[in-house]
């Protein structure tokens, strides 16, 4: 089946960083925001988001980091994902507490690279889910200037209160990130739903501890969530919903990266 028939419209080439080549897929015009998907991969309703993105006046860069590209999310696909960055890739850290996970370094040339190439003011990026912290961390590079915490589920907690209360990034990258916040006056936006038991209430209690009125929090209610084979979780993706509190949630990070960027 031709799953890449989902990104029809994006430009693909082949991004190498280090030990690391992944496909990236790019659309549109303006200030670059990396795309950064969530398990099981470059779904279509990561797609869809990005067309969000790239309607409003941006450039998409969308990295596919694991899974097939366009192929539609099932809960085998997804968990046979979940199990493979868990036991076999080693460029994924979904357990230790203070330290970001190697593809983040990768990221951040990616981002060099969509700011040279695009310009503005900087990049925007977002993470989900898995990669949920990954925008954080890529704030040790300087291109990067609006990040976006999309349900940020690693490091697993798995009944661990140290775990629960985790970042996904190492505490050097959580001091740049603030000495940077403060210098440049940067915000992030950091995103939920309150049920979520992937995204703990200590994680999000972190961030406000750490960043104070540097991180804007969007926690929603069940109710706020479209209907899908998994409990709310999806902030941007397969629980958003075309109106209410859901698709207003869309429309203030597509706002925020605008501001921040220039677009």
């Amino acid at each position: 089946m031709d799953y890449e028939a989902a990104l029809d419209g994006y430009e693909k080439f082949a991004f190498t960083d280090g030990p690391w080549t992944r496909p990236v897929y790019r659309k549109g015009s303006g200030p670059a925001v990396i795309i950064i998907h969530e398990i099981p991969g470059l779904h279509p309703l990561v797609v869809r988001f990005a067309d969000h993105v790239a309607e409003a006046g941006m450039t998409v860069f969308l990295p596919s980091l694991f899974g097939t590209p366009g192929k539609p999310v099932s809960r085998n696909y997804a968990l046979g994902q979940m199990l493979a960055n868990i036991c076999i890739h080693r460029e994924f850290n979904v357990w230790s507490t203070q330290k970001s996970s190697p593809i983040v370094k990768w990221l951040r040339a990616l981002s060099r690279k969509a700011h040279a190439q695009c310009g503005g003011r900087g990049v925007g990026a977002v993470g989900m889910c898995f990669t949920g912290g990954y925008a954080l961390a890529m704030m040790t590079e300087p291109a990067v200037v609006a990040p976006v915490l999309s349900q940020p589920s690693m490091p697993i907690a798995a009944g661990s209160a140290r775990r629960a209360a985790g970042l996904d990034c190492s505490p050097g990258e959580i001091a740049c990130a603030k000495a940077r916040f403060a210098a440049e006056d940067l915000t992030m936006l950091a995103l939920r739903y309150k049920s979520d038991a992937f995204v703990p209430d200590a994680r999000f209690n972190t961030l406000k501890r750490e960043f104070g009125d540097r991180v804007e929090t969007i926690e929603l209610a069940d109710e706020d969530a479209a209907p899908a084979d998994i409990p709310p979780h999806s902030v941007l993706t397969l629980h958003l919903r075309p109106d209410g509190v859901s698709k207003a949630t869309e429309e203030r990070v597509i706002r925020f990266f605008k501001e921040r960027t220039a677009a």
